[in-house]
């Protein structure tokens, strides 16, 4: 069995939005396992699916280059310590330049970005040399790169979320989808891109709910159904209710305007990554002791 950590009830409890004392019992009856917990919260309580990309849960920025002609572009994640270090102008400058060099020469990992020049500069060597000027630890986490015959959009919400979305069509409703994913952070494009590993999971927990329910088998297997079809609809871009319009789904709004998205990235800072919090890991401790 898993040791039941402050940060494995902390994960679970951004992940279902539930008390500490109810994410703690779930783990300790499903052995820690953090996925089996979540599902057994959310058959006992209805809590809804993870929107773990939604986290935020440690400093930093994106950086982002969109060549002229909007057919080459890249985001960059780079993480500091501190929100203050985040509005560096020097650090920000840092994460856009990172973000051409990325566009323009597509390496294929971090890795082989470090080995990389700004402006005749190894990479490496600019990033070590402004963690000495800054006093901060700075780390090139990941990257996102697109190449299109169509057209991008990029939008930056502040600098903690950033998008590219590939279409042909509309420029408005592009960026209104661009927009749209910062808000939502669909997984999948559509409903025949979500993975089945997470069709059966999502399923496992319907039928578990519905046999809860104890419904007919008739109503059940329609409860499980009808619950299945409406997740795979919110888990797709295309099937979501549009930011900008909520009578219209994402795939309705771009029809009314003869434009199609071929696909869309997007990062968000510290989205899996968890920031150490002493305060939170002692008060779930306490709790915990209180509750024994």
């Amino acid at each position: 069995m898993a040791e039941i950590t402050a940060g494995l009830v902390k994960e679970l409890r951004e992940r279902t939005g539930l008390g500490m004392m109810e994410c703690k019992r779930a783990l300790e009856e499903t052995g820690g396992d953090l996925a089996r917990a979540e599902d057994l919260l959310r058959v006992k309580s209805g809590a809804k699916a993870s929107k773990a990309a939604g986290r935020i849960a440690s400093e930093g920025v994106i950086g982002a280059y969109l060549s002229p002609e909007r057919k080459l572009g890249a985001l960059v994640e780079v993480n500091c310590e501190t929100d203050f270090v985040a509005k560096n102008p020097d650090f920000l400058g840092f994460a856009r330049a990172l973000a051409e060099v990325v566009a323009r020469e597509n390496p294929a990992d971090v890795a082989a970005l470090s080995k990389l020049a700004i402006a005749g500069e190894n990479i490496e060597a600019r990033r070590q040399a402004l963690v000495q000027k800054i006093g901060e630890n700075l780390a090139i986490r990941r990257f996102a790169r697109a190449q299109t015959a169509g057209r991008l959009v990029q939008y930056l919400h502040g600098v903690k979320i950033g998008v590219m979305v590939d279409y042909e069509g509309d420029d408005e409703i592009a960026k209104g989808v661009a927009m749209h994913v910062a808000f939502a952070k669909p997984q999948f494009l559509s409903q025949a891109d979500v993975a089945q590993d997470v069709v059966a999971r999502e399923r496992a927990v319907q039928e578990a709910r519905a046999r809860e329910s104890g419904k007919p088998p008739e109503i059940a297997a329609k409860m499980v159904e009808g619950a299945l079809n409406k997740f795979l609809a919110e888990s797709s871009l295309l099937g979501q209710p549009f930011v900008m319009n909520d009578k219209l789904t994402v795939e309705k709004a771009l029809a009314e305007k003869k434009t199609r998205v071929a696909g869309y990235r997007f990062l968000v800072v510290g989205e899996g990554i968890e920031k150490k919090s002493s305060d939170f890991a002692a008060e779930v401790m306490a709790q915990a002791g209180a509750g024994r």
